[in-house]
This record gives C-alpha cells, sequence and structure tokens, in this order.
C-alpha cells in the first residue's frame, strides 16, 4: 500500500474498475471508433492512415498513446461535435446491452449497495467515457482525453494515456479527497498492476497464467467472468 494514508476505515470504500477486459468483453476504442467509420463510410479509408503509427509501435514499442490518438485522428478527424455525441448516444447503450460482463454489473451494483465510491479508470478516451460511467452508476471517472479544435475533433490525445503507472498517479490523487477511505481496485492485465499494488484489496479479472505470475507477490482475488 506503500505511503497512502493507514489504517483506513473498512467502509464505506473508495473503488477504482478498469474499463476494457475488466468491465467490457473487448477493446471499446475499436469498437468505438470503427463504429463511427461504418456509420459514416466515407470514413473507411482513412485507416490507412493508421498503418504507419501501426508499424512505429510494433517496430519500436512506440507509447500506446500515440498509436491511440493517431486512430482518432486520422479516422474520426474533423468530425463535428454533433456528429460524435450522435454516435455517442448509440454506442453507449449499445455497449452496456451486449459488451458488458453480467458479473460486472453485478459487482457495480453491489458496491453502489454497500455505498462505495465507485471511480471508472481507463486509458479510453473522454468521447464516450463520461456517458458510459453514467450508464453505469459511476460517481467519478478518470480517463485520457482528446484534443478539439473549436466544433470539430482533433483526435490527438491532450493528456498522457491512462494505463499503467499514469493510472498509480491517479489513484493517489483520487484516494487523497477520501482519505482514510479503504481502497478497492478491479484490473485484467499487467498495464493495472502498478495500481493494483496501491489498494488494500485487488480483484483480477480473467487472469492468464502469465498475468497471476506476474502478480504473485500481490494479495488479490481472481475472478472469471463470462
Amino acid at each position: 500500500m506503500d505511503d497512502l494514508e493507514y489504517p483506513r476505515e473498512l467502509a464505506p470504500r473508495l473503488v477504482f474498475f478498469d474499463l476494457d477486459g475488466t468491465i467490457s468483453r473487448r477493446d471499446t476504442l475499436l469498437g468505438y471508433v470503427a463504429g463511427f467509420a461504418l456509420r459514416h463510410p466515407v470514413r473507411l479509408s482513412r485507416f490507412l492512415g493508421v498503418i504507419p503509427a501501426v508499424l512505429g509501435y510494433l517496430i519500436s514499442k512506440r507509447d500506446r498513446g500515440y498509436l491511440k490518438g493517431a486512430l482518432i485522428h486520422f479516422v474520426m478527424g474533423g468530425a463535428s461535435r454533433g456528429d460524435v455525441r450522435a454516435w455517442t448516444e448509440l454506442y453507449v447503450p449499445r455497449l452496456v446491452k451486449r459488451g458488458i460482463f453480467e458479473q460486472a454489473i453485478l459487482a457495480i451494483r453491489g458496491h453502489r449497495g454497500a455505498g462505495d465510491h465507485l471511480v471508472l479508470m481507463t486509458a479510453a478516451v473522454d468521447l464516450y467515457v463520461p456517458e458510459l460511467a453514467s450508464a453505469l452508476g459511476f460517481d467519478q471517472y478518470i480517463c485520457s482525453r482528446v484534443a478539439w479544435n473549436e466544433d470539430h475533433l482533433d483526435g490527438w490525445l491532450t493528456s498522457p494515456n491512462m494505463r499503467d503507472e499514469q493510472k498509480a498517479m491517479a489513484l493517489r490523487r483520487a484516494a487523497a479527497n477520501f482519505p482514510g477511505r479503504r481502497l478497492v481496485g478491479y484490473g485484467n492485465s499487467a498495464s493495472d498492476l502498478p495500481h493494483l499494488k496501491l489498494v488494500d484489496e485487488a480483484v483480477l479479472i480473467n487472469a492468464s497464467k502469465k498475468l497471476r505470475r506476474a502478480a504473485s507477490k500481490l494479495l488479490v482475488e481472481l475472478k472469471y467472468w463470462f
């Protein structure tokens, strides 16, 4: 638990949920961008513009935030706020209906029933995370942010990509606003381990054998959601 304040009260708790692979069954950003392109077919050819960024990431392991920004910028760049908002209003209910683990919904409801403060903390972007957090019943969200040129989308990130150590720093900032709260964290990948090391109760969802080995020094609860 590092240097975060301790001891902490047992309840209510401050609960952090990752999104992709933890709450959702798959990556939400790719589905969001691809769905927007299908809604505006003239943009489908723009995926070709993302190829250099993909190759750069595969070859040099360039920051994932650059790859994410390139995807949004090249495919959705220039879209109006109205068009983006209209797609978000369609995408979020569809995701909640078909793309979320039922066990995640039950876990969120359980924490809400216990009076816990719920934080959706994800590397996904603020094009749809605020609406999704509201739809799922979260009290707060922390996510990556994208740039706009007045009323038209630019797409490049204006914030650090919210993963790895960025999540750990964000957790510290959020926890400082709730002194004495016991901390709970849900994740599903190695990129979640930096912030899961800081919580009192860590939960790994559908952890692979490799991830279980990486987390072997942590006291974590393993859950499998289908």
